[in-house]
């Protein structure tokens, strides 16, 4: 399927707004504090009850007894909600474990108790006085010691647990240059600024949640789900969301204990997860142990390519997907990928920005570094020599646009490359060792079906409803951009709603599907309302031309407006996509350059300077695209430096469980960024012909921070992140 159309049918071509770099429209409501979060809807839902949630103490065992007398006690208390009182209760879809646990407890800090009380400080008290008795069970708590009976992960949105293409083995016995190393990647925090928090409200059996959330839709069938009760009577509403990461894509304990909690208590009820629940409570991004091997011919043509990867997860969960930039980043005849998922006790892993790739490419495009070095190759041009315009496992599929080796092109002239030592260990600024790193950035292109009602007032507004969410990520004014440029009026005629279970269904914000999805079925849905424009101003809709506020056809225009003076106009429709994963292979691609300095004293490792060049696409919003950028090269500096949920294996916990033990980076950590977007359009991606570009800008930072230090040092770790103590006694003596 192509979305192109015949020169200049498609409005969106126009360009007069898509595509124009533009503020955030809710941005205002932001910085005056008008914008409502979900722990703030007063105005809603007057005089709510607070709760706070006590998570268990265990990783695996039962409740033996819960004593509530000296919590219940306690003045201000209002309910007590438990497994025992909440009664039989569903499970939501994507949950590997329950989010109410008791008496079995699946991991560390799971809900087990909801304390309702009149102020937050009355609830708190109360739920320190909760006394529970466990049985505690042996538990499996370390990656290392279960890869060896690990069994292969099950099919998931990656495809197959293993792929195998020619006869791997024999090429890579036989290839006369060979790498064969194993990687390492930690558990990682989500660590949003906003932490998940919900307010719930009952009017007889029909129930309005304010939540933070992602995903409007699949968290109304969850909720419902769980209570048991029917969709319909479940109204979700998260307008605003401060951070998720992937870890609000699915409804979590704060959702459904608000929800159980105002049933108790008959009044709202507020919740937020304290801080130190979050990481244990909610999903992370699970540890991976990556083992790459890479054979090539003697000119540095990859041969043998493979790539086997372990993670681990509760019972039901899912692996983390590392290998599946491997089966389309780089040519080679010879071909093996595999995923293994070891049962794991720890917390649920799940989706965090860029899930697979973002861990996957930290070992993959370390080791194209290293097999460049042993064949005495620029990086750069290794990596050029084995890019491919097809699908290496399969040919037949070309893809719909790979501008890889432009990325790489612009970057390394913008970025200085030439001036690079090649020899490491040998630049040095007064008391700091010098390196620069490069890696490529690979995300694939998802789409996901998406609506929209668009409606055309007396006064000719413009006004987009859709339960799209807007995660930081600006949907508000994509959304915005997109009318705009259909309707043919000016940014400022346009009013969106978001984040309402009762407006259409759309993509949600995720997987950097929401931005090119969301705004192609507000597309759809304008395409729909200027058909019904044009019938009421009784022009050809196939020709006519929205513009300046108002609708031309031939010698005749009229406002837009008058198409509503008899009454508001109003369309809804939904983008889908045919065959395009068949007939093309649709992926967002980038270069990832890094200057580092190392204290040759200390070890201490600081960030000079961050490029990176990125092809996905027609960009809607530079701007707010170049904020989603920078924050995910942000985030992979931490993936590479710094962030690590320490476990303790011996009880199963992350230890570092807050703000003040697992740290991130800060400003002061990131001096220099910049961002470049190659100019196109990809025809068979969307009507928008846009990709995507919030987790292409994490993909690879991690591998290219690596490459630098070894650049700077000559000392290759492998194992993330590259904290101080992994460098202190290798680094070369001082001069």
């Amino acid at each position: 399927m192509r979305f192109d159309t015949p020169a200049g049918t498609n409005p969106i071509d126009q360009l007069k707004v898509v595509g124009k770099a533009t503020s955030r429209i809710e941005g205002p409501l932001k910085v005056t504090g008008r914008a409502h979060y979900a722990y703030e809807w007063h105005d809603a839902a007057p005089n709510p009850a607070y709760g706070v949630i006590v998570g268990a103490t265990i990783a695996k065992g039962r409740i033996r007894a819960m004593d509530l007398a000296a919590a219940r006690a306690m003045p201000g208390i209002l309910a007590i909600v438990t497994a025992d009182s909440a009664g039989r209760l569903g499970k939501a879809a994507a949950n590997a474990a329950k989010l109410l646990g008791g008496p079995q407890i699946d991991h560390y800090h799971q809900a087990v108790a909801l304390v309702v009380a009149e102020t937050f400080e009355q609830a708190r008290d109360a739920a320190a006085r909760i006394e529970i008795d466990y049985v505690e069970e042996p538990g499996r708590f370390d990656l290392a010691a279960g890869r060896s009976d690990a069994p292969m992960a099950g099919t998931g949105y990656w495809g197959p647990p293993a792929t195998h293409v020619g006869d791997f083995d024999g090429a890579f016995r036989n290839a006369p240059a060979r790498l064969d190393a194993t990687y390492t990647t930690a558990d990682e925090s989500h660590a949003m600024m906003e932490p998940h928090a919900s307010l719930a409200v009952w009017s007889g059996d029909k129930l309005t949640l304010w939540t933070s959330n992602q995903m409007i839709a699949w968290g109304t069938r969850d909720v419902a789900r769980t209570l048991g009760v029917p969709a319909g009577n479940v109204r979700l509403m998260s307008p605003f969301v401060g951070g998720g990461f992937g870890s609000k894509l699915f409804v979590r304990a704060d959702a459904i204990l608000a929800a159980l909690g105002a049933r108790a208590a008959g009044r709202p009820v507020k919740v937020a997860m304290q801080r130190p629940l979050v990481a244990n409570n909610t999903t992370h991004r699970p540890a991976t142990i990556q083992r790459i091997r890479i054979g090539t011919a003697r000119d540095g043509r990859i041969v043998a390519i493979g790539h086997e990867s372990w993670s681990g997860n509760l019972p039901g969960g899912s692996p983390e997907t590392t290998v599946g930039q491997t089966r389309l980043l780089y040519a080679g005849a010879h071909r093996m990928t595999s995923m293994r998922l070891a049962h794991l006790d720890l917390p649920e892993g799940n989706a965090m920005r860029a899930p697979g790739e973002a861990p996957g490419m930290m070992a993959l495009e370390v080791a194209m570094d290293e097999m460049a070095e042993k064949l005495g190759l620029d990086p750069i041009q290794f990596r050029l020599r084995n890019d491919t315009q097809v699908d290496p496992e399969n040919p037949a599929r070309p893809f719909s646009q790979r501008a890889l080796a432009e990325c790489f092109r612009i970057g390394a002239e913008r970025f200085g490359w030439s001036r690079r030592d090649p020899k490491p260990g040998r630049v040095r600024d007064g008391r700091w060792l010098v390196g620069i790193g490069v890696a490529s950035a690979f995300r694939n292109n998802l789409v996901s079906p998406s609506g929209a009602r668009v409606r055309l007032d007396r006064d000719g507004v413009v006004t987009v409803e859709t339960d799209m969410t807007d995660i930081g990520t600006g949907s508000y004014t994509i959304i915005a951009q997109t009318a705009a440029e259909m309707m043919g009026v000016p940014l400022q005629r346009v009013t969106v709603r978001l984040g309402d279970s009762s407006f259409p269904v759309s993509s949600g914000s995720g997987g950097q599907w929401g931005a090119n999805s969301s705004t192609s079925g507000v597309y759809a849905a304008c395409v729909k309302l200027r058909d019904r424009v044009a019938r009421r101003l009784g022009f050809n809709s196939a020709d006519a031309v929205f513009a300046e506020g108002e609708v031309r056809s031939g010698n005749r225009s009229a406002p837009l407006a008058s198409a509503a003076s008899e009454g508001e106009l109003v369309a809804e429709d939904r983008i889908e996509y045919g065959d395009l994963a068949q007939s093309r292979q649709s992926s967002t691609f980038g270069a990832h350059f890094v200057e580092v300095g190392v204290d040759i004293h200390t070890a201490e490792t600081r960030v000079r300077r961050m490029l990176a060049v990125c092809a996905a696409g027609r960009i809607i919003n530079p701007k707010s695209a170049r904020s989603q950028v920078i924050g995910a090269m942000t985030m992979g500096v931490g993936a590479a430096l710094m962030e690590e949920l320490a476990v303790d294996t011996r009880r199963g916990f992350f230890v570092n469980h807050d703000l003040a033990g697992y740290e991130v980076p800060v400003h002061a950590d990131i001096p220099h960024q910049e961002v470049i977007f190659l100019d196109e359009a990809d025809p068979y991606s969307s009507p928008m012909k846009a990709k995507g570009v919030g987790e292409l800008g994490l993909c690879g930072v991690g591998a290219a921070v690596a490459n630098a230090v070894y650049n700077a040092t000559g000392i290759r770790v492998r194992d993330y992140p590259i904290t101080l103590d992994k460098l202190l006694d290798r680094l070369p003596e001082q001069v």
